[in-house]
């Protein structure tokens, strides 16, 4: 997968090497991302501009960590023959100053907070969801846990059963 990286209001930091791991790590356990042909977008940025992109695209006025934006229908991902021009899977913005405090709460790095937002968001430009029912939500759990794993970064829900 290709990613083009945009680095706004986010301490120094090698985030392009970070999410270029993850996306890495996502697409060994999650097949349908690991097409050569796509590509996806992720803006580390400011909690204002990530409110601001919840308000005026999920008409939801507050910030929120990560947000993930779809542009392919998971039935064509699944789909998608290994030859031919790329195709967007989606965009990804990640607030900083959201995403440093939950890091703090959890007594855990940004970077590894920000590896496992990254692949949160992925999983929903793949058509993973967790909102609809338990299973789903277990589900793509799961495959966090096991690409977080291959980073080396330990399971972030692990406070709790399964």
């Amino acid at each position: 997968m290709e990613l083009d990286i945009d680095i706004e209001h986010w301490p120094s930091g090698d985030w392009t090497a970070l999410a270029a791991r993850a996306a890495s790590a996502l697409a060994e356990v999650e097949p349908a991302i690991a097409n050569s042909r796509l590509s996806a977008s992720i803006l580390f940025t400011s909690d204002e501009e990530v409110h601001l992109l919840n308000r005026d695209w999920r008409q939801r006025d507050k910030p929120t960590n990560v947000l993930s934006f779809p542009m392919t229908e998971r039935s064509e991902l699944l789909e998608l023959a290994a030859n031919g021009p790329p195709v967007m899977l989606g965009d990804i913005a990640l607030a900083h100053d959201t995403c440093a405090r939950e890091a703090a709460e959890k007594g855990i790095s940004l970077e590894h907070h920000a590896a496992h937002l990254i692949v949160h968001g992925l999983l929903h430009l793949a058509g993973h969801d967790h909102v609809h029912s338990d299973e789903e939500a277990e589900a793509m759990e799961k495959l966090e846990i096991a690409a977080l794993a291959k980073m080396d970064i330990l399971d972030p829900y692990g406070d709790r059963d399964h």
